[in-house]
């Protein structure tokens, strides 16, 4: 029987440098952020400022990993046009940037080049990756962990490569 994975919070807490996150959907159907996006689609965007409703959790996390000297990036390969989650997202990112989290956009013509892994991903430390699985409408699947060299190198070198194309937050408009 295949070992659980360690949740999320236990493999950044064993980050020490750097965490990496590359997004490659134009659309998650994530059932926690369902009312904020139903709620945003009906113009009111107050859940994209609010630092205590849900997302607070997840700015605490990323002030303590930053805090303690893990750099946060995230990089978003996006259709264009963005589909309305993406500026669901795109509105909501100045909270994560003050966070601690660095995060920059990638329209998806300019990643045609670039070997990318099927799935998005969490890279810790340069170690370890974390594929977020998801269905066919958006719903998490699940996680998979690996620490096969291969694997990282992979997410690694494209991570990097789409971080270097890609245009940073203040800089991208949906």
């Amino acid at each position: 029987m295949p070992q659980k994975p360690p949740s999320f919070a236990e493999q950044l807490a064993d980050c020490h440098h750097s965490a990496v996150h590359l997004e490659m959907r134009d659309a998650y159907g994530i059932a926690a952020e369902a009312d904020e996006f139903a709620a945003w689609l009906a113009g009111d965007d107050s859940s994209r400022r609010d630092w205590g409703g849900r997302r607070k959790a997840w700015l605490d996390t990323v002030r303590e990993a930053v805090g303690r000297g893990v750099v946060m990036r995230r990089a978003r390969i996006v259709s264009e046009p963005v589909s309305e989650y993406i500026r669901f997202e795109h509105a909501g990112t100045p909270l994560n940037i003050t966070a601690g989290e660095d995060v920059r956009w990638l329209p998806r013509r300019r990643a045609s080049d670039i070997a990318l892994p099927g799935n998005d991903f969490w890279l810790f430390d340069n170690r370890v990756v974390r594929f977020n699985h998801f269905t066919g409408d958006g719903a998490s699947a699940g996680p998979e962990v690996t620490d096969d060299p291969a694997v990282v190198a992979l997410c690694a070198t494209a991570f990097e490569a789409v971080w270097e194309r890609a245009v940073p937050h203040a800089e991208y408009h949906v």
